[in-house]
Protein backbone atom coordinates (compact mmCIF):
# COMPACT_ATOMS: atom_id res chain seq x y z
CA UNK A 1 0.00 0.00 0.00
CA UNK A 2 1.42 3.17 -0.87
CA UNK A 3 1.79 6.72 1.30
CA UNK A 4 -1.27 8.43 -0.16
CA UNK A 5 -3.45 4.85 0.35
CA UNK A 6 -2.34 5.23 3.61
CA UNK A 7 -3.23 8.57 4.32
CA UNK A 8 -6.65 7.76 2.72
CA UNK A 9 -6.82 4.64 5.18
CA UNK A 10 -5.92 6.52 7.87
CA UNK A 11 -8.41 10.23 7.32
CA UNK A 12 -11.80 7.09 6.54
CA UNK A 13 -13.77 5.78 9.42
CA UNK A 14 -13.80 2.07 10.66
CA UNK A 15 -15.93 -0.30 8.14
CA UNK A 16 -15.32 2.17 4.81
CA UNK A 17 -14.47 0.19 1.70
CA UNK A 18 -10.57 0.43 1.14
CA UNK A 19 -9.02 1.36 -2.66
CA UNK A 20 -10.12 -0.66 -5.24
CA UNK A 21 -7.53 -3.24 -6.92
CA UNK A 22 -4.73 -1.05 -8.62
CA UNK A 23 -3.03 -2.80 -11.83
CA UNK A 24 0.80 -3.68 -10.44
CA UNK A 25 2.09 -3.91 -14.29
CA UNK A 26 0.43 -0.67 -14.78
CA UNK A 27 1.96 1.13 -11.56
CA UNK A 28 5.31 -0.19 -12.31
CA UNK A 29 5.44 1.01 -15.94
CA UNK A 30 4.27 4.52 -14.73
CA UNK A 31 7.38 4.27 -12.28
CA UNK A 32 9.52 3.43 -14.64
CA UNK A 33 9.03 6.00 -17.67
CA UNK A 34 8.88 8.73 -14.82
CA UNK A 35 12.43 7.75 -13.09
CA UNK A 36 13.58 7.10 -16.84
CA UNK A 37 12.45 10.08 -18.73
CA UNK A 38 12.63 12.81 -15.90
CA UNK A 39 16.15 11.64 -14.28
CA UNK A 40 18.27 9.18 -16.39
CA UNK A 41 17.72 10.41 -19.73
CA UNK A 42 18.33 14.25 -19.02
CA UNK A 43 21.58 13.44 -17.30
CA UNK A 44 22.78 10.52 -20.31
CA UNK A 45 22.13 13.15 -23.02
CA UNK A 46 23.70 16.16 -21.74
CA UNK A 47 26.88 13.73 -21.17
CA UNK A 48 26.31 12.78 -24.77
CA UNK A 49 26.07 15.97 -26.47
CA UNK A 50 28.83 17.83 -24.67
CA UNK A 51 31.69 14.98 -24.69
CA UNK A 52 30.76 13.35 -27.48
CA UNK A 53 29.28 15.70 -29.95
CA UNK A 54 30.70 19.36 -28.74
CA UNK A 55 27.78 21.15 -27.65
CA UNK A 56 27.82 23.99 -25.37
CA UNK A 57 26.52 23.46 -21.54
CA UNK A 58 23.58 25.52 -22.27
CA UNK A 59 22.61 23.96 -25.55
CA UNK A 60 22.68 20.32 -23.69
CA UNK A 61 20.94 21.55 -20.88
CA UNK A 62 18.10 22.76 -23.13
CA UNK A 63 17.93 19.62 -25.13
CA UNK A 64 18.00 17.73 -22.00
CA UNK A 65 14.57 19.23 -20.52
CA UNK A 66 13.14 17.59 -23.83
CA UNK A 67 12.69 14.22 -21.52
CA UNK A 68 10.24 14.96 -19.26
CA UNK A 69 8.30 16.58 -21.53
CA UNK A 70 7.52 13.87 -23.58
CA UNK A 71 6.61 11.83 -19.92
CA UNK A 72 3.91 14.05 -19.40
CA UNK A 73 2.94 13.68 -23.05
CA UNK A 74 3.16 9.71 -22.70
CA UNK A 75 1.19 9.74 -19.44
CA UNK A 76 -1.62 11.89 -21.25
CA UNK A 77 -1.83 9.41 -24.18
CA UNK A 78 -1.77 6.73 -21.20
CA UNK A 79 -4.64 7.52 -19.62
CA UNK A 80 -6.73 9.41 -22.57
CA UNK A 81 -7.27 12.34 -20.46
CA UNK A 82 -5.66 15.19 -18.99
CA UNK A 83 -5.53 15.73 -15.34
CA UNK A 84 -4.92 18.16 -12.94
CA UNK A 85 -1.61 16.94 -12.32
CA UNK A 86 -0.59 16.98 -15.97
CA UNK A 87 -1.76 20.56 -16.33
CA UNK A 88 0.81 21.47 -13.55
CA UNK A 89 3.33 19.18 -14.82
CA UNK A 90 2.96 20.91 -18.32
CA UNK A 91 2.74 24.64 -17.22
CA UNK A 92 5.88 24.41 -15.13
CA UNK A 93 7.45 22.70 -18.43
CA UNK A 94 6.28 26.17 -20.29
CA UNK A 95 7.20 28.11 -17.25
CA UNK A 96 10.97 26.81 -17.33
CA UNK A 97 11.14 27.24 -21.43
CA UNK A 98 10.16 30.71 -21.13
CA UNK A 99 12.82 31.62 -18.46
CA UNK A 100 15.59 29.75 -19.99
CA UNK A 101 14.91 32.61 -23.02
CA UNK A 102 15.38 35.26 -20.19
CA UNK A 103 18.24 36.97 -18.99
CA UNK A 104 21.87 35.39 -19.60
CA UNK A 105 22.52 32.41 -21.50
CA UNK A 106 24.83 30.64 -19.43
CA UNK A 107 24.57 27.06 -18.36
CA UNK A 108 24.83 28.36 -14.90
CA UNK A 109 22.13 30.65 -15.59
CA UNK A 110 19.78 27.77 -16.85
CA UNK A 111 20.69 25.99 -13.68
CA UNK A 112 20.07 28.58 -11.19
CA UNK A 113 16.52 29.23 -13.15
CA UNK A 114 15.34 25.66 -13.00
CA UNK A 115 15.87 26.03 -9.19
CA UNK A 116 13.83 28.81 -9.40
CA UNK A 117 11.15 26.74 -10.68
CA UNK A 118 11.42 24.30 -8.11
CA UNK A 119 10.70 27.06 -6.41
CA UNK A 120 7.69 28.41 -7.88
CA UNK A 121 6.54 24.61 -7.30
CA UNK A 122 7.09 25.10 -3.48
CA UNK A 123 4.77 28.57 -3.62
CA UNK A 124 2.41 26.68 -5.71
CA UNK A 125 1.73 24.06 -2.56
CA UNK A 126 1.47 27.26 -0.57
CA UNK A 127 -0.80 28.99 -2.79
CA UNK A 128 -3.53 26.36 -2.95
CA UNK A 129 -3.76 26.07 0.83
CA UNK A 130 -6.00 28.58 -0.01
CA UNK A 131 -8.12 26.84 -2.96
CA UNK A 132 -10.69 24.54 -1.96
CA UNK A 133 -8.43 21.52 -2.68
CA UNK A 134 -4.45 21.41 -2.08
CA UNK A 135 -2.45 20.73 -4.88
CA UNK A 136 -1.18 17.28 -2.96
CA UNK A 137 -4.71 16.15 -2.84
CA UNK A 138 -4.44 16.06 -6.70
CA UNK A 139 -0.75 14.47 -6.94
CA UNK A 140 -2.48 11.62 -4.23
CA UNK A 141 -5.45 11.04 -6.38
CA UNK A 142 -2.80 9.94 -9.24
CA UNK A 143 -0.32 7.87 -7.20
CA UNK A 144 -2.72 7.03 -4.67
CA UNK A 145 -4.84 5.19 -7.82
CA UNK A 146 -4.36 3.67 -11.36
CA UNK A 147 -6.70 6.50 -13.02
CA UNK A 148 -10.01 4.41 -13.48
CA UNK A 149 -12.83 6.51 -13.03
CA UNK A 150 -13.49 3.86 -10.26
CA UNK A 151 -10.43 4.62 -8.10
CA UNK A 152 -10.50 7.64 -8.65
CA UNK A 153 -13.71 8.24 -7.41
CA UNK A 154 -12.80 6.58 -4.55
CA UNK A 155 -9.84 9.48 -3.65
CA UNK A 156 -12.68 12.14 -4.46
CA UNK A 157 -15.02 10.63 -2.01
CA UNK A 158 -12.70 10.89 0.99
CA UNK A 159 -12.68 15.10 0.68
CA UNK A 160 -15.91 14.26 2.97
CA UNK A 161 -13.94 12.95 6.05
CA UNK A 162 -12.56 15.92 7.78
CA UNK A 163 -9.21 13.75 8.91
CA UNK A 164 -8.64 13.74 5.17
CA UNK A 165 -9.02 17.30 4.50
CA UNK A 166 -6.82 17.87 7.58
CA UNK A 167 -4.12 15.69 6.16
CA UNK A 168 -3.81 16.66 2.73
CA UNK A 169 -3.48 20.49 3.43
CA UNK A 170 -0.44 19.63 6.28
CA UNK A 171 1.19 17.58 3.82
CA UNK A 172 0.87 19.98 1.16
CA UNK A 173 2.54 22.64 3.84
CA UNK A 174 5.35 20.08 4.68
CA UNK A 175 6.01 19.88 0.56
CA UNK A 176 5.53 23.39 -0.16
CA UNK A 177 7.80 24.77 2.56
CA UNK A 178 10.28 21.86 1.29
CA UNK A 179 11.03 22.87 -2.40
CA UNK A 180 11.31 26.17 -1.32
CA UNK A 181 14.47 25.20 0.91
CA UNK A 182 15.82 23.08 -1.47
CA UNK A 183 15.66 25.39 -4.29
CA UNK A 184 17.40 28.26 -2.38
CA UNK A 185 19.77 25.22 -1.69
CA UNK A 186 20.36 24.39 -5.08
CA UNK A 187 20.88 27.97 -6.32
CA UNK A 188 23.37 28.71 -3.79
CA UNK A 189 25.03 25.10 -4.93
CA UNK A 190 24.81 26.29 -8.64
CA UNK A 191 27.41 29.43 -8.00
CA UNK A 192 30.20 27.17 -6.25
CA UNK A 193 30.16 23.34 -8.30
CA UNK A 194 30.73 23.18 -11.48
CA UNK A 195 28.05 22.45 -14.41
CA UNK A 196 29.49 19.09 -14.94
CA UNK A 197 28.85 18.27 -11.20
CA UNK A 198 25.41 20.05 -11.21
CA UNK A 199 23.94 18.63 -14.12
CA UNK A 200 24.22 15.44 -11.91
CA UNK A 201 23.32 16.80 -8.46
CA UNK A 202 20.44 18.91 -9.42
CA UNK A 203 18.04 15.74 -10.18
CA UNK A 204 19.57 13.81 -7.74
CA UNK A 205 18.13 16.56 -4.92
CA UNK A 206 15.16 17.02 -6.76
CA UNK A 207 14.52 13.59 -6.22
CA UNK A 208 16.22 12.60 -3.29
CA UNK A 209 14.03 15.57 -1.44
CA UNK A 210 10.97 13.98 -3.35
CA UNK A 211 11.61 10.44 -1.85
CA UNK A 212 12.32 12.34 1.55
CA UNK A 213 8.92 13.77 1.34
CA UNK A 214 7.76 10.34 0.15
CA UNK A 215 9.09 8.41 3.53
CA UNK A 216 7.87 11.57 5.72
CA UNK A 217 4.56 11.29 4.25
CA UNK A 218 4.36 7.26 4.74
CA UNK A 219 5.58 8.37 8.21
CA UNK A 220 2.89 10.61 8.58
CA UNK A 221 0.26 9.08 7.56
CA UNK A 222 0.71 6.02 9.85
CA UNK A 223 0.68 8.27 12.92
CA UNK A 224 -2.82 9.39 11.47
CA UNK A 225 -3.90 6.05 11.59
CA UNK A 226 -2.56 5.47 14.78
CA UNK A 227 -4.17 8.24 16.44
CA UNK A 228 -7.51 7.79 14.38
CA UNK A 229 -7.87 4.57 16.18
CA UNK A 230 -7.34 5.61 19.59
CA UNK A 231 -9.91 8.23 19.16
CA UNK A 232 -11.94 5.16 17.82
CA UNK A 233 -10.96 3.36 20.96
CA UNK A 234 -11.71 5.54 23.39
CA UNK A 235 -15.34 6.70 22.11
CA UNK A 236 -15.87 3.45 21.69
CA UNK A 237 -15.14 2.89 25.42
CA UNK A 238 -17.09 6.11 26.30
CA UNK A 239 -20.35 5.10 24.51
CA UNK A 240 -19.69 1.63 26.22
CA UNK A 241 -19.63 2.77 29.67
CA UNK A 242 -22.61 5.44 28.79
CA UNK A 243 -24.58 1.90 28.24
CA UNK A 244 -23.78 -0.08 31.32
CA UNK A 245 -24.32 2.50 33.44
CA UNK A 246 -27.37 2.56 35.83
CA UNK A 247 -29.96 4.81 35.30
Amino acid sequence: MSAHERTATAAAPAGRPGPPARSGASAAIGWFLTIGLNVVAPILTYNALTEDRGWSEFGALLVSGVWPLLDSALMVAWRRKLDEFAVVTLVFLVITALVSLIGAHTARALLIKDSGVTGLFGLLCLGTLLAPRPLMFYFGRKFATDGTPESAAWWNGLWQFDGFRSTMRTITLVWGVAYLVEALVRIALAYVLDTSVMVVLSPVMIYGVLGTLALWTAWFSKRRAAEGARRQAAAAAEAADGAAAPA
